[in-house]
């Protein structure tokens, strides 16, 4: 069970996380927030979902997004998320975040959705489509969150903005009707948390890249994930060492790192007087072993498509169960005649 509704001494803590179905996981996905999610499930009540809603702000090719949205949902289960220990589901089944989105877009304020970097950011990119989904996206963000009463959320630096819009507008319900919502509070994992393009090691790893050597897809092949390595941008030297001015050796040896449970000065030492070749060769070899379990279980949890949408079926029900409590106290504080 989870967002345990189960009787305890002592509540877990109830953390929060979606990711939209934009194509397959990049390595810097599964670093920086999926492999993380699944050690969370001893010690957390926890909630995953497809955050499909979320993807409609830019123009979507309907067959593509039914079939990423499948294709994310299988990959997190791939990549540890269990269903009897964690909530898994796909935000656009569950109807209260589209509700609450609304009422919450009522109780945000012009201006602090302008401020909203990612705003300006999207704007820029899609000129020729900027819609008011894109304006608002915070306050569904907001939705997500507080339907869940979650206490905490993994957050990027990108996000983090957004994660406090949510504590401001919280907060603001909560002094006029009263103590409605949970404030939820950032979770950054202390390692692994920014995993940055093989290609250009000062940017973000992203599956949008147009450079497919700049980025690990979960789901490459081991020769390929090892020929990306071996393409990686370093530098001049010879000397496998982390420090300022070496953004790409940094980079690999932060993955090497999080993959291996190595730690940097050990990292240095074993590779001490080898070229980079070899620690290239190394860092891809070790990547590909730790996605090779992935890759198969993604491939047994597509085959069987019906039992695959008997576990998202099953997550839609119980989310939309704990979410429309949430929903239910928010429209009696408003006075919004019950059904």
């Amino acid at each position: 069970m989870t967002v345990n509704e189960a009787t305890r001494t002592e509540r877990k803590k109830v953390i929060l996380s979606g990711i939209q179905p934009t194509g397959i996981f990049t390595l810097g996905n599964y670093i920086g927030a999926v492999r993380n999610w699944g050690k969370m499930q001893e010690d957390y009540d926890c909630a995953y979902f497809i955050a499909d809603l979320h993807s409609l702000t830019v123009r979507q090719e309907p067959a593509k997004l039914r079939k990423q949205t499948l294709d994310a949902f299988a990959l997190l289960l791939a990549c540890g998320i269990d269903p009897e220990k964690s909530l898994v589901f796909i935000q656009s089944h569950v109807h209260a975040h589209a509700e609450l989105s609304w009422i919450l877009s009522c109780y945000s304020m012009f201006g602090e959705l302008s401020r909203m970097t990612q705003f300006k950011d999207k704007s820029a990119k899609h000129v020729d489509n900027v819609n008011a989904g894109l304006f608002t996206y915070p306050a569904l963000m907001a939705a997500d969150i507080l339907l869940y009463q979650a206490d905490f959320v993994p957050v990027g630096e990108d996000q983090r903005q957004h994660l406090e819009f949510t504590r401001d507008v919280a907060a603001r319900f909560n002094n006029i009707y009263g103590e409605v919502f949970r404030m939820p509070d950032a979770y950054i994992p202390e390692a692994g948390a920014r995993i940055m393009s093989l290609q250009e090691p000062t940017k973000k790893m992203s599956k949008s890249d147009t450079n497919v050597n700049a980025f690990i897809s979960i789901l490459d092949e081991p020769n390929a994930i090892v020929n990306k390595f071996k393409r990686a941008v370093t530098d001049s030297e010879t000397v496998v060492c982390y420090r300022e001015g070496k953004d790409g050796i940094n980079n690999l040896m932060s993955i090497y790192s999080v993959v291996t449970g190595e730690s940097y000065d050990r990292i240095e030492r074993d590779f001490a007087g080898k070229g980079y070749g070899d620690f290239k060769l190394a860092v891809g070899e070790a990547v590909a072993e730790e996605l090779r379990p992935i890759r198969e279980k993604f491939a047994a949890l597509t085959a069987d498509k019906a039992a695959l949408e008997a576990l998202y079926r099953k997550g839609a029900e119980t989310a939309a169960h704990i979410a429309e409590r949430t929903l239910g106290k928010v429209k009696k504080k408003l006075g919004l005649l019950p059904r």
